[in-house]
């Protein structure tokens, strides 16, 4: 549904910048059926509907006061309100008759977007608001990366849902290509500049974002690539899923009542045993399952990348050494990414929709740092051993007070750098993502470091 002409009398670019985000929620849940709305293809996550809802009505709870708009479906701006990220084991427990139909949810959905960019496009609305938030653009930036980062969601979501429950697609290609060799960078001493400055004119971020705070990192080495399937397979191999000397003990508990004895994304093909080297792998990839890809990278949960680091005799980096590795120089600046100042594209990695699936950890060597470290954003999130917590100056958005907030926990791990399926605007610099540490849905990744 295009916005009016009228858009230009409040943030045009940010307003077709919504209309995109929009096509692209919309063209997700365009590889659906009906009856696989109803399905929850991860435990922890609610069923597949509450995301057709909750798009359109987190962006009216977000708009509407500002705007002055009157409700027009209160049991659906509370149904739809909030996601879901339960910790401990405990797990949603609602039925598919608890939803409401798609065709209702549909017309929701509609009658939410007209309001919205009709009022959004109307001047003689937007001249009354006195809402600052609304007025520099805020509130439009939260809405965009809102959706965009649910379009994250729904597509690891629908990787885990099966074959024959989504539209056909292409299948998969097989991927043979080697894996690089694991070799490691030496990062010098320096200064990581964590987060940004309120004072930068027209930056937006999210509340965790704030303040830029400055944290001496000594000198370390870091793996110049993300640990591959090839490298990890090593850790199967030697018995890293059957010694409990490698996992904290929340983790090896966690992995014992999951039964957990490989990725998530991995399938066995053969034997019974998933260290028995005769076992033949396979891979699920988006679209079908394809043989083991060597050179791509693992995607594993925190508590699996901390239990491989460990059998290594390394650690997963902080995030200052991240940071310090991704965007530090051997002068005192740092980039705005690690290959420059150059705008993300598609020869710096595989990131903004380019693919469904991974591409090999070397595939990209114009995206590298200045220290020589490769595949940093693009290709899966990368954990790093720094529980997610505010930085010095963190004030929460007043609204939306629990964006962050409600995840200062101990219970969840930054994620920095992206995924195939994240957009362009989420590769700044100072843009910190965060999970669970028993969380192995996500295209997520690591690579060790050594002081």
């Amino acid at each position: 549904m295009a916005a009016p002409q009228l858009a230009r009398t409040l943030h045009p670019a940010l307003l077709s910048r919504m209309e995109e985000a929009r096509a692209r929620s919309d063209a997700l849940f365009q590889l659906l059926p009906p009856n696989s709305f109803y399905d929850r293809p991860v435990a922890e996550r609610h069923r597949l509907i509450f995301y057709l809802g909750h798009l359109e009505t987190f962006d009216w709870n977000l708009l509407s006061g500002a705007l002055g708009l009157e409700t027009h479906e209160a049991a659906f701006e509370k149904l739809f309100a909030f996601g879901i990220d339960p910790v401990a084991g405990g797990l949603p427990t609602d039925t598919p008759g608890d939803w409401p139909g798609i065709a209702r949810v549909e017309l929701y959905n509609r009658r939410t977007r007209e309001r919205l960019n009709a009022a959004l496009c109307d001047a003689r609305i937007v001249s009354r608001s006195a809402d600052a938030y609304l007025e520099d653009g805020t509130l439009l930036h939260v809405a965009i990366e809102h959706r965009l980062m649910h379009v994250e969601t729904l597509s690891y979501l629908l990787h885990n849902l099966p074959l024959e429950r989504r539209i056909p697609q292409p299948a998969a290609h097989c991927d043979p290509r080697p894996a690089p060799r694991q070799r490691q960078a030496t990062i010098p001493a320096g200064t990581a500049m964590l987060g940004q400055s309120h004072k930068v004119p027209h930056s937006f971020g999210w509340d965790n974002e704030f303040a830029a705070q400055h944290v001496h990192v000594p000198s370390f080495s870091m793996d110049v690539f993300p640990v591959t399937n090839a490298e990890y397979l090593k850790f199967i191999h030697a018995g890293g899923y059957e010694d409990s000397s490698y996992w904290r003990p929340e983790d090896w508990e966690w992995k014992r009542k999951q039964r957990l004895e490989h990725p998530h994304f991995w399938l066995p093909r053969s034997s019974s045993q998933a260290s028995d080297p005769d076992t033949q792998w396979e891979y699920r990839a988006m679209f079908g399952t394809i043989p083991l890809p060597p050179s791509w990278p693992v995607y594993v949960s925190w508590a699996e990348a901390q239990a491989f680091a460990r059998w290594r005799g390394k650690k997963l980096p902080t995030e200052p050494q991240w940071h310090r590795a991704a965007y530090g120089t051997h002068e005192v600046t740092e980039r705005a990414y690690p290959w420059g100042e150059e705008p993300p594209d598609p020869s710096r990695g595989n990131f903004n929709f380019q693919r469904w699936d991974a591409a090999p950890v070397d595939a990209h060597p114009a995206g590298a740092s200045a220290f020589g470290v490769f595949d940093l954003l693009g290709n899966g999130w990368e954990w790093t051993a720094t529980p997610f917590g505010p930085l010095p100056g963190f004030q929460p958005f007043p609204f939306y007070p629990g964006y962050s907030a409600d995840f200062f926990d101990g219970k969840h791990f930054v994620m920095k750098g992206g995924s195939t399926r994240t957009d362009t605007w989420m590769l700044r610099r100072s843009f910190r993502n965060w999970f669970q540490p028993h969380y192995p849905y996500v295209y997520a990744t690591f690579r060790c470091v050594e002081d």
